[in-house]
């Protein structure tokens, strides 16, 4: 059977398709790129009016700092365990949908909705949830021995923040991984059940492997959540505290350039941060990716 092909006529019409999204990549992405990178270099006053050229003594003076060594840490460590939750949470629940139960439609469109909730709605939502006078959250864990305070410790805090962002992100794995399962030929399912294959042998045998390539860009999409769209939930939570414990890279950009007004170095935070993200994904493309399977 012949396939057909698509050919322009005209050697402008594929450049002329792809301005649109040329242009959106260049004003929202490059060039704001560059105006950062540019202005790692430089000491600014808090107006704007003067600036003067330091080469790398704002990157010098990051290294120099505990704190922003410590944000390190805690961001790695807040990027993976986001990550490992919402994605483990997902998979978990769109096995369940997967599987012939009745009110299947109503279950999924339930499991689906936290995805439409803006993450400083969900990081709100989780605050009152967790208020250690208010919450029923706070409450329930209180009934069973758990003195929760979230203002004064700051692993409490840092847990809060993870079950917030990995909440709002479940949503949006749960859609690819149940598109993923549907995918799945059911006559392989059906040829291992017959060689006496129970459930859970099935799944790790043939339906884990298959989800493979869904598992490995989910993987990707999740780290660069993690790094870059929690910001608000953790503004409406924490506020970075008690103490920095949840004061994550991409906060500390925040806090240093608009509360401290230091442009400059809240340019080079950013920088570092963008780069962190780029060399964890090339990580992942160039080992990770060799144990997913497309066919």
């Amino acid at each position: 059977m012949s396939q057909s092909r698509v050919v322009f006529r005209g050697m402008f019409l594929p450049y002329l398709l792809l301005l649109p999204q040329i242009s959106v990549t260049i004003i929202f992405f490059l060039w704001p790129s560059y105006q950062a990178l540019e202005q790692s270099f430089f000491l600014e006053d808090a107006f704007g009016f003067s600036r003067e050229f330091v080469a790398f003594d704002n990157y010098a003076a990051l290294f120099r700092d505990e704190g922003y060594l410590r944000s390190f840490g805690t961001t790695i460590w807040f990027g993976f365990s986001v990550t490992f939750l919402s994605m483990s949470m997902a998979l978990l629940l769109a096995v369940c949908a997967n599987r012939t139960v009745r009110m299947a439609t109503g279950y999924r469109t339930l499991v689906i909705w936290p995805y439409a909730v803006a993450p400083a709605i969900a990081g709100v939502i989780w605050f009152f949830l967790m208020n250690p006078s208010l919450g029923i959250v706070a409450y329930w864990l209180k009934a069973m021995g758990v003195d929760w305070n979230h203002y004064m410790s700051g692993d409490q805090a840092f847990a809060m923040v993870v079950v917030a962002a990995s909440w709002k992100q479940i949503s949006y794995n749960f859609l690819f991984f149940f598109a993923g399962l549907q995918s799945i030929p059911k006559s392989l399912l059906e040829a291992a059940a017959l060689d006496g294959a129970g459930p859970i042998r099935r799944f790790w045998t043939i339906s884990f492997p298959l989800l493979s390539p869904t598992t490995f860009f989910l993987l990707v999409v999740n780290l660069v959540y993690a790094f870059f769209d929690t910001f608000s939930i953790i503004h409406a939570t924490t506020s970075g505290g008690p103490v920095d414990a949840t004061s994550i890279l991409v906060y500390r950009v925040y806090n240093t350039g608009f509360i401290g007004q230091d442009y400059g170095g809240s340019a080079a935070q950013s920088v570092i941060l963008m780069v962190l993200v780029i060399v964890m994904t090339a990580i992942q493309f160039r080992y990770v990716e060799k144990k997913v399977v497309y066919s």
